[in-house]
């Protein structure tokens, strides 16, 4: 099992060089150049070369790309080629924030999605799954975009019961925080319940099928017994991985929602940075989002290899 897990650990290591190598590049041959866009149009060309100079920006891709992986190493996100700030600085509040949100979506849609995939697994065939089954495909098959618009429209627009942009201020009280952030916080919770829903109700259906499950029918143990003593743990292992992506949707997915109702959250930051040519900002943004990814991952496949005495013990 140790070594089980150090071989999901060294994947993730290389899972995230790989990226690394990915999102530099990328970001490199972005269309823009920052210096023109910071010092504007009116610019000199002695000028931008003294700005490209002194922010890195002339020295060749590879050596820009050593220099920036060896401080992400250490901790050093370097210094905002818009901005001068430091990226740690700019990054500090904006991820708490972020953070925050995807905490309190979590809370709330964890719980709940495994409760109503208990239900509907407990009454297969019943309305009660039919319903669950039809409202979850639905809003699977809607994009975030479209339903974070659409509660603008209602509740912001017409019925005026809640603001449609989402700020959050050191001196509000709970409740107001909360109606702040309840259009974000209803958008993502409707968005990740959804799978998560219907995962754990394929999880728990597909584990009925075994037959110590089908032994336990034939000697009239009830089936609500069954699902939450026996089934429920023998599926940990898919519901905790599909959770795991859910969550880490949370941190790095929230680009649109965020974008629509202008939370200072880190995706709203990188879609800034994206704007004014910030590579620094974008590339640290991108690998926060793909560290978030891996680690969270590692944890599903660990949480799923102590689930499964098979696993724990391949031999």
């Amino acid at each position: 099992m140790q070594r089980m897990v150090i071989n999901r650990i060294l994947i993730g290591i290389v899972t995230l060089f790989v990226v690394s190598i990915l999102v530099f590049v990328g970001t490199s041959i972005l269309p823009g150049d920052v210096a023109e866009i910071v010092l504007g149009q009116a610019a000199t060309p002695e000028s931008l070369a003294a700005y490209r100079a002194e922010r890195g920006l002339d020295q060749p891709l590879y050596i820009q790309f050593i220099s920036w992986l060896q401080g992400m190493a250490t901790g050093d996100l370097g210094i905002s080629k818009a901005g001068g700030a430091t990226i740690s600085s700019l990054i500090d509040g904006r991820l708490g924030n972020t953070m925050y949100l995807a905490a309190i979506v979590a809370v709330i849609s964890v719980p709940l999605s495994i409760a109503l995939g208990l239900l509907a697994a407990m009454y297969p065939g019943t309305w009660i799954d039919r319903v669950l089954t039809f409202g979850t495909l639905s809003l699977i098959s809607v994009p975030e975009f479209f339903i974070a618009t659409f509660m603008v429209l209602i509740l912001a627009v017409n019925l005026h019961w809640l603001p449609a942009i989402s700020r959050i201020s050191p001196d509000a009280t709970f409740l107001e925080e909360m109606r702040g952030l309840a259009m974000p916080l209803i958008t993502l919770i409707i968005v990740v319940s959804a799978q998560m829903i219907r995962m754990t109700r394929a999880g728990i259906l597909n584990v009925m099928n075994s037959p110590y499950i089908e032994m336990a029918i034939l000697k009239g143990v009830p089936r609500k017994r069954i699902i939450l003593r026996h089934a429920f743990f023998n599926a940990i292992g898919p519901i905790v991985n599909v959770v795991a992506l859910n969550l880490a949707y949370l941190v790095s997915g929230v680009v649109v929602v965020e974008t629509i109702f202008a939370y200072p959250g880190l995706a709203k930051l990188m879609i800034d940075g994206v704007q004014t040519r910030d590579l620094p900002l974008v590339q640290a943004c991108a690998m926060i989002f793909c560290g978030t990814y891996v680690v969270l991952i590692i944890l599903a496949d660990v949480a799923a290899i102590l689930s499964n005495p098979r696993l724990r013990n391949p031999k």
